[in-house]
């Protein structure tokens, strides 16, 4: 996934919807940070993104361009909408938003950071792949992390599970 296929995803969403402004909160968030990320960090084909004026009508966009719509057919990547309150982000998350203005819509990126707090408390697979790449380019900051992951919502063991999967990437990355 590129800056260039996120635009028009984007384009194709405010023909239909009208709205003008997403809010991009997933691993392709990274495009609000750097135009050419590192592969690992740009490998999903969904956008984790809703409308900034109206995040609940974001699900209307499915049947167009969601999983298994004509434009994922077409072009091999759709939208997947998602709710503003779904991800684990620290407080302040959305002060930190990096904005790109495409001229037709414009894209509100979680910052990387944040990001990368959800990443470690979910802790999957593939955020971790998402991580070590972003760590290891200097995209990621696990010092900022570290202070700000204490902020975000957890649930039971989670955060310690973070902390410890945080410790890991700091010894084998000699960070």
């Amino acid at each position: 996934m590129n800056r260039l296929q996120l635009h028009a995803l984007l384009r194709e969403a405010k023909a239909l919807s009208g709205h003008g402004e997403f809010v991009i909160v997933g691993s392709l968030a990274i495009l609000g940070a750097v135009s050419e990320p590192p592969d690992a960090m740009v490998m999903s084909v969904d956008v984790d993104a809703y409308m900034k004026a109206d995040p609940g009508r974001t699900g209307e966009l499915c049947e167009a361009l969601g999983q298994g719509s004509p434009f994922e057919d077409e072009f091999g990547y759709y939208l997947d909408p998602v709710s503003p309150k779904l991800p684990s982000f620290p407080e302040g998350w959305q002060d930190r938003l990096l904005l790109v203005d495409f001229g037709d819509v414009r894209a509100f990126f979680v910052a990387p950071n944040d990001v990368a707090v959800s990443k470690y408390i979910r802790g999957d697979a593939r955020d971790m792949r998402w991580l070590r790449a972003g760590l290891m380019r200097g995209l990621l900051n696990l010092d900022v992390i570290e202070r700000m992951v204490g902020s975000a919502p957890t649930l039971g063991n989670e955060l310690q599970a973070a902390r410890k999967r945080m410790t890991g990437h700091r010894k084998r990355l000699k960070l």
